[in-house]
């Protein structure tokens, strides 16, 4: 799949404000994106604008005093906006992880760094074996159903299939976590003889617990898949032998004879380390069916013979009814999408045509049907049909909370209002904030929203069912129940959490990683202790990290030491990032998109390479004109005036009053948003038809013209 096309998170009318003793904030006005996979999104705009509010609401981290006034945020078949606390637990850092602009804020003073790295790790560690185990028991329970369904008559053959799978699954369980506790233990025991190699090369050894711990690691590695049984016996002999001299050696303080031992130690851990894993999956079937052994040559040559016979002697008969069972599923689930479709037709047309009131049957009903319209068996879920019944519930209770609060905040307001004209009359000036009430309208209009788009979604979703190719969804589901599997076998113990840390700290660009990991956060640097932050957040294996202006506390060369770091774990791991800055010249190489915010929306949108050499919001051409280059040699333009209060939100376009070119409409109206390409758009009346042709300022332009001769020179490199 092209990953432009692969949604990991998608926002849709987001609207976000904040009480205050002044009145109501405006903080956030109806935005929509998405981020795709593998992409870094830049969300770009000063300060008061909306982006870090926008940041915290997909974390479900927003200060008490918010209001979530509407829309959603969708990722993996949930709303963020509607889900518990508990549920953003399980999501926080294992999916979403986040990294702030001050990296105090994510550190405890008092604690030392390498608990911090690991106590996360630890605490999720055993709620992700019980996930796994959850969604491998459901998932396989599921699986059988639709295969019976479909080959009825083959039930009892098709029973015993699947519990020949599960008694295969059972053993590459077995297989797979004897298999990382050995791991763990020489990647601990190389860690250690590295340690005391250092040390006696420096002179510097003196305390012998060291030797006793690779004494123990080694011991814990003698698994045939880990140390190969014909280095088992070197092994123990090399490590015995080390122990047994070592005292006299220190009393003489010639440590030659311990390093050659140790030398052999580490070449052995090193190539056990560096073994190819075992296919736990093909080989459990091996020891639960029989069949022929494999050839005593390469584990890689070992896989590929337990994976033929696996396939010819159970998978590919297995996968075919399989397939047949998912087929056949897929038909119920698209007739029962049709006739969602069927009902989404006639309940827009009652909600257009009547009140919301008469209209809630109708909503508890289709809410039911949508829910039953989704097949549990799918691994990625259907977000837009998954959170359709929680947006239409929420829809709804807003409208009655309308209902029976609107009047009564109307009428305060019409009272702060009397007062004052009153005190108007007398030369004081006393402005009212608008009522916070709800727009019963709005609200109206955001259900037959919904409703429309899950109708076109599910049109388009039956329309390519009959092309997809079932073949590949089975074997989807199928390395789905390997995957979690291997997660119910992987267990995080503390010697496993401390070796992931200290290689997360050598990934993140952190020098003598064993020393580091036992100091305090103010034993580091700025840029350091940022590197320590960006570990943190890595150490699970987000699906998506939120960078919230991660280098603006930063001194510009530690700025561009961590950006490059940013870039460099992106593609090594397809991250999924979300960057916010107030600096555009910030997110020049690593953007993909650029979202610019202003007074809470979103007032030019487009892939990195049009903001930056088409950009058409006279906003964006302030913040361009702002950015520091190096080969200008003019002033920089600071942007006139002040963002709006947003307590009293202007009519018309919010930069108006800063934008030199603002026209008479842009105090009057809010501009829409108008297309420029496919992938490119401004809210600016300057892109109006019937609006006078403006060019950006020289400064904007000349710098254009100069990035676009620096990018040819590249290109010519």
């Amino acid at each position: 799949m092209d990953k432009k096309l692969e949604k990991k998170l998608q926002v849709r009318n987001l609207q976000v404000s904040f009480r205050t003793n002044g009145g109501k904030v405006q903080a956030v006005r109806n935005i929509s994106f998405d981020l795709h996979k593998g992409e870094t999104l830049a969300i770009v705009g000063e300060s008061g604008s909306g982006k870090s509010v926008t940041s915290k609401a997909i974390l479900g981290i927003l200060a008490d005093n918010a209001i979530v006034e509407g829309g959603e945020i969708l990722y993996d078949g949930q709303d963020l906006l509607k889900i518990s606390e508990d549920d953003f637990y399980r999501l926080r850092g294992d999916k979403v992880a986040m990294i702030f602009q001050d990296p105090l804020s994510s550190l405890n003073p008092i604690m030392r760094i390498g608990k911090q790295l690991t106590e996360a790790m630890l605490l999720k560690g055993k709620a992700r074996q019980r996930s796994c185990k959850v969604n491998y028991q459901t998932k396989l329970a599921l699986l059988e159903k639709y295969m019976k369904d479909a080959v009825p008559e083959k039930a009892e053959e098709i029973k015993h299939k699947c519990e020949l799978f599960r008694r295969i699954e059972q053993k590459h369980i077995a297989l797979e976590h004897a298999y990382n506790l050995a791991y763990e233990a020489a990647q601990e025991a190389l860690v250690e003889v590295e340690h005391v190699m250092f040390l006696m090369e420096k002179n510097a050894f003196k305390d012998t617990s060291s030797l006793r711990e690779i004494k123990e690691f080694s011991s814990h590695a003698l698994n045939p898949y880990v140390v190969a049984e014909d280095r088992a016996g070197e092994l123990t002999a090399q490590v015995s032998g080390l122990m047994s001299g070592i005292s006299a050696q220190q009393r003489s303080g010639d440590y030659s004879q311990a390093q050659a031992r140790l030398s052999k130690i580490r070449v052995i851990l090193q190539e056990a380390v560096d073994k190819t894993k075992p296919d736990f999956f093909a080989l459990g079937y091996h020891m639960v069916d029989g069949g022929a052994e494999a050839p005593g040559t390469t584990v890689a040559e070992q896989n590929a013979f337990y994976n033929k016979q696996l396939k010819e002697r159970f998978l590919e008969d297995f996968e075919t009814v399989a397939t047949q069972g998912i087929a056949r599923s897929d038909e119920n689930y698209l007739a029962k999408r049709q006739q969602v479709i069927t009902a989404l037709d006639k309940a827009i047309t009652q909600l257009r045509e009547g009140n919301v009131d008469a209209f809630k049957p109708t909503a508890a009903e289709l809410m039911k049907q949508v829910t039953e319209s989704i097949d549990p068996i799918d691994i990625v879920k259907d977000s837009a049909a998954c959170t359709f019944a929680g947006s239409m519930k929420a829809f709804l209770e807003r409208y009655g909370l309308g209902v029976r609060t609107n009047s009564r905040k109307e009428a305060k307001y019409q009272k702060q209002l009397r007062r004052s004209e009153a005190k108007a009359k007398r030369g004081k000036e006393w402005k009212v904030a608008a009522p916070s009430t709800i727009d019963l309208e709005l609200v109206k209009q955001n259900m037959l929203s919904l409703m429309e788009r899950l109708k076109e979604h599910y049109e388009a979703r039956n329309a390519a069912e009959p092309s997809e190719n079932k073949k590949l969804k089975t074997d989807r589901v199928i390395a789905y129940l390997q995957e979690n599997a291997a997660g119910m076998a992987f267990r995080i113990s503390k010697r496993a959490a401390k070796n992931k840390a200290l290689k997360l700290m050598e990934e993140v660009g952190i020098s003598e990683p064993r020393k580091r990991y036992r100091q305090y956060p103010f034993e580091f640097s700025g840029g350091m202790r940022q590197r320590i932050v960006i570990a943190i957040a890595l150490a699970a294996n987000p699906d998506i990290l939120i960078c919230d202006e991660p280098t603006t506390a930063l001194d510009v060369t530690i700025q561009a030491q961590i950006l490059e770091l940013i870039n460099k774990l992106k593609r090594e791991r397809n991250l999924s990032i979300i960057f916010i800055t107030h600096d555009l010249g910030v997110v020049a190489n690593m953007a993909d998109r650029i979202a610019v915010m202003y007074a809470g929306k979103i007032v030019e949108y487009g892939a990195s390479e049009e903001i930056f050499y088409a950009p058409a919001h006279p906003y964006t051409w302030a913040l361009l004109s702002s950015m520091p280059d190096l080969d200008s040699k003019d002033k920089l333009e600071a942007i006139p005036g002040t963002p709006p209060n947003m307590i009293y939100p202007p009519k018309g376009d919010a930069f108006a009053d800063r934008n030199r070119y603002a026209m008479k409409i842009d105090f009057e109206m809010q501009p829409p948003p108008f297309p420029i390409t496919d992938t490119h758009w401004a809210a600016t009346w300057l892109l109006h038809p019937n609006a006078p042709k403006v060019e950006p300022p020289k400064m904007v332009m000349e710098r254009i013209t100069k990035m676009k001769a620096r990018m040819e020179e590249e290109a010519h490199a």
